[in-house]
């Protein structure tokens, strides 16, 4: 998309107007493709989350996934041939997305690369023109998230964050409902997160597979040994790169609970829970609950347990006058205070496709605040994770400024607010 286009006053369809209208997402893919001088042009970073990412940009109209980068070159060829089905249109598969930075016909860098990356990737993109799809959780620790909100104002880029809920068409219902006064004043939530997920046992160090570019993986982290249970996913659950459950799941029911509550910033988190159920390499805790408090009589918790699946439920919002449970895909049930229901919906859903098009409709229409999950919003509740991670860290309670979530006279903690870069790697806005 040139600069020329960027000013045209293209009338789009954001994913929360099409749900809250009851239009369709075709009605949207039709307005998307109303002109061909609106084509957007995409590079994917990360084939992980990036694949079926990819996927969903090849399927709008007027999009053209032009690279899809990772640093394992089996992947990139894969995911590549994956996109030219959808499309009729194969991508180039690159290792290095600077790449993508530097092609002046992309518009926008769909980060999903893991969590160490994704503060310094969007910033960089940002730097470089670029819109920026980031994937949750959008920063690896707190000062990240404000760096990229600095680097989105700077640059006026859109920056959407992959929050994807906050584009369904369920919870676009229920959080209007909240909104509206249906159950009152909401003054706590609930939310739950169970999986069982199996031992990463102990690593060894190991020779680097042959198609797996490490040093572009580790990027901004300081270098640390390539061991033979990291790559690709149990960095997770490794502080270097990962932010535990809390900020792989947590991040997405948090950020609903916050939303649905109209809170901000929380005065104060409490963080309790440990690896109590495999002995092996894993730091993030396995069995977690946090709770968050904010000002104007309001509470938040969070249950993770990641190794047993049985779960209470997903998100639930407690008000003065009512109660509303609200599952996964945004299907909800409204109580009245003698807990009687009183209203059901049960059809709903969240997709991909979308969340890209309230991100495509930013772009299109030059208004890159005008997003379901903007970076400033989802900065808000990824903090969440990171404060809850660093009261659990410090083994400690914290104290929040309401105005900006930064921590009060705790210096050990507040040393967790960022992390030491590989030189050469520090993002810099």
């Amino acid at each position: 998309m040139s600069d020329s286009i960027n000013r045209r006053n293209f009338i789009g369809t954001s994913a929360a107007s099409t749900a809250a209208a009851g239009l369709s997402l075709s009605t949207a893919q039709a307005l998307a493709a109303s002109s061909p001088n609106n084509k957007v042009v995409v590079g994917v970073m990360g084939l992980s989350r990036g694949a079926s990412l990819a996927d969903s940009y090849a399927k709008m109209e007027n999009v053209e996934v032009k690279y899809v980068c990772d640093i394992d070159s089996t992947r990139a060829e894969k995911v590549a041939e994956r996109v030219e089905g959808v499309s009729g249109k194969a991508p180039q598969a690159i290792g290095d997305f600077r790449r993508i930075l530097d092609d002046k016909q992309v518009d926008a860098l769909v980060c999903a690369a893991p969590n160490h990356w994704h503060g310094p990737a969007t910033i960089l993109g940002c730097s470089a023109g670029k819109h920026v799809y980031v994937e949750k959780p959008c920063s690896h620790n707190p000062r990240e998230g404000e760096l990229m909100i600095e680097a989105a104002r700077k640059h006026k880029r859109a920056v959407q964050v992959g929050t994807q809920r906050r584009s369904g068409d369920g919870w676009l219902d229920a959080i209007a409902k909240l909104h509206a006064g249906a159950i009152g004043n909401v003054y706590h939530v609930r939310a739950f997160y169970a999986s069982a997920r199996p031992s990463i046992g102990k690593g060894k160090p190991v020779d680097v597979p042959s198609h797996v570019d490490y040093e572009l993986w580790q990027g901004p982290a300081p270098r640390k040994p390539y061991l033979s249970n990291v790559v690709h996913y149990n960095w997770h659950w490794r502080w270097h790169w990962g932010n535990g459950e809390l900020g792989n799941n947590g991040v997405h029911t948090l950020d609903l609970c916050r939303w649905g509550a109209n809170v901000d910033f929380p005065t104060q988190v409490t963080s309790s829970g440990g690896r109590y159920h495999w002995d092996d390499d894993q730091e993030t805790p396995d069995t977690h609950t946090v709770s968050y408090e904010f000002g104007g009589k309001c509470q938040i918790t969070w249950q993770g347990t990641s190794c047993n699946r049985h779960g209470a439920g997903f998100v639930t919002f407690y008000g003065d006058k009512g109660t509303l449970d609200v599952d996964s895909n945004g299907k909800y049930k409204l109580y009245d205070k003698g807990d009687k229901v009183v209203e059901e919906r049960k059809d709903a859903r969240y997709t991909n496709e979308f969340h890209i098009a309230n991100f495509l409709a930013a772009i299109r229409n030059d208004k890159p605040l005008d997003l379901a999950a903007e970076i400033a919003e989802g900065h808000k509740s990824t903090l969440l994770c990171h404060l809850g991670n660093i009261s659990q860290r410090v083994g400690r309670s914290l104290s929040c400024d309401p105005r900006n979530g930064h921590i009060l006279n705790d210096k050990e903690a507040m040393e967790l607010w960022g992390r030491e870069y590989e030189p050469g790697w520090e993002p810099k806005v």
